[in-house]
């Protein structure tokens, strides 16, 4: 992808965030990485770019996670590391998706090495339920007397697994609804937006956008928008 040099926001969203480049690194707060796993996070993380990026990005589930990693998402929260510290074939896993020759060999290769790494998952019923029903929508104390726990219990035993709270995870959830919307091809209002995310009104709309991407929804669209438009699959897969 060819883009102006400068910084870019990684947004927060439902999925932890695993890339093999292709070329140069992802350069991050954290650290410079070839190969890399985003764990899930609150605020928007800034990637310094030359203005070219080449490799592929896959959204991975907390599942995922557990099922790749052996570990929860909880563990990686607010943090990225590069995938050789989860015990990972990150050298392999570049050296194959660069030498291939197209992108359907390319996310065959990724299958045939992450594949390798799948082992059966354990995930506490109650604390996956939590995370349907967030993201179905449900507010925290409903979800809460669902399961039988105090919100205080759910709150500890969500957060232990996926690193974020529900009452953060449901703004998250939120938030990444509402950035789909403005980024579909029809794009609607940003009062639209608000209306269909239920935000209470466009002043509580923009105080989320401000407090989880760094902006509010109008300066990201003018700074961003071309640049996550331009960054769409094919070097995009969800696992």
């Amino acid at each position: 992808m060819l883009t102006e040099p400068g910084v870019h926001r990684g947004l927060p969203s439902r999925s932890l965030t695993l890339v093999v480049t292709m070329d140069g690194t992802v350069d991050l707060p954290d650290g410079r990485f070839a190969t890399l796993c985003g764990g899930l996070h609150h605020e928007a993380v800034m990637i310094t770019h030359d203005g070219f990026q080449h490799g592929v990005q896959c959204d991975l589930t907390p599942l995922g996670m557990r099922a790749f990693f052996g570990m929860p998402a909880g563990e990686l929260a607010d943090t990225t590391v590069g995938l050789d510290v989860l015990d990972a074939p990150a050298s392999e896993l570049r050296e194959r998706v660069r030498t291939a020759t197209t992108w359907t060999d390319r996310f065959a290769q990724l299958d045939l090495v992450l594949g390798r790494l799948l082992r059966p998952v354990r995930q506490q019923v109650e604390v996956a339920w939590a995370w349907q029903r967030l993201a179905a929508g449900a507010p925290v104390g409903e979800i809460a007397a669902e399961v039988g726990w105090s919100r205080q219990h759910l709150s500890a035993r969500f957060a232990a697994e996926y690193g974020l709270t529900p009452k953060i995870m449901g703004r998250v959830m939120r938030f990444e609804r509402a950035n789909r919307m403005l980024r579909g091809e029809r794009r609607p209002t940003l009062t639209e937006v608000a209306a269909a995310c239920g935000y209470t009104d466009q002043a509580h709309f923009n105080r989320d956008w401000r407090a989880l991407c760094g902006a509010t929804p109008t300066e990201w669209m003018a700074a961003e928008l071309p640049f996550v438009q331009g960054s769409e699959p094919p070097e995009v897969a969800r696992l």
